[in-house]
């Protein structure tokens, strides 16, 4: 295991579902998070995959980007209870 994979936070599994139900309907999303520095970044982008990998989970977004889920703060309007 990776130490970023021992950093990572898990999230709600409702969250969870979210993020995939808005993979399946492909349309554009608001989502606020902070980048690996911890500055807030936003973007307005079609999530098209929700994804884990060495213990750690991703979405990917349509502008090639990807982002761990427990860097999320609020993805069309509703906030990651931790955040």
């Amino acid at each position: 295991m990776t130490s970023t994979a021992a950093r990572y936070s898990p999230i709600s599994c409702e969250f969870h579902d979210r993020l995939e139900d808005l993979a399946t309907v492909r349309r554009p999303t608001q989502i606020r998070y902070r980048d690996a520095d911890g500055t807030p970044q936003q973007r307005t982008a079609t999530i098209t995959d929700v994804y884990s990998r060495g213990g750690a989970e991703y979405l990917t977004l349509n502008t090639g980007e990807t982002l761990r889920l427990d860097h999320l703060v609020e993805v069309d309007g509703e906030k990651l209870a931790d955040s």
